[in-house]
């Protein structure tokens, strides 16, 4: 396991991107999988005949798997202890045999009660630019 460190706050600027999380599509055996792991088992993420009899085409993935994936663009980024707030909007549904790609940008940079503080505006969106999810999560330093 390798130990993320903060980045220099003083070389962040608003606008500055994260390194972007480029995912596998998402296959049924993913979200079997996600299902033990969370302890939701909703039949319309697993069971197809299910899912279409709700009006889906297919079964679709766990949004709480797509804030997962934001949590671990952010932990790619710095360490979990210096994450402070993460809030998501669901936007989307997202699909089987889609490809995901988790993104932040810093939306804002500054000091609150001694702290270093960014705030990033995070999102999830697939393969054709369409978002998923959208979200903020507040960084801080010290």
């Amino acid at each position: 396991m390798t130990t993320t460190t903060l980045p220099a706050w003083d070389a962040l600027q608003p606008g500055d991107m994260l390194p972007t999380l480029e995912l596998p599509p998402i296959t049924r055996l993913a979200l079997a999988l996600y299902c033990g792991a969370s302890g939701d088992h909703n039949p319309i993420h697993v069971d197809t005949d299910f899912a279409k009899s709700a009006g889906m085409p297919d079964v679709i993935a766990h949004g709480m798997l797509s804030a997962a994936w934001l949590g671990r663009l952010l932990t790619t980024w710095v360490p979990q202890s210096a994450i402070r707030s993460l809030d998501v909007r669901f936007a989307a549904i997202t699909h089987v045999g889609e490809r995901i790609s988790c993104t932040g940008r810093i939306a804002e940079k500054f000091e609150h009660e001694g702290r270093r503080c960014v705030r990033l505006h995070i999102a999830t969106a697939n393969h054709e630019g369409i978002q998923k999810l959208t979200g903020e999560a507040l960084i801080a330093w010290n």
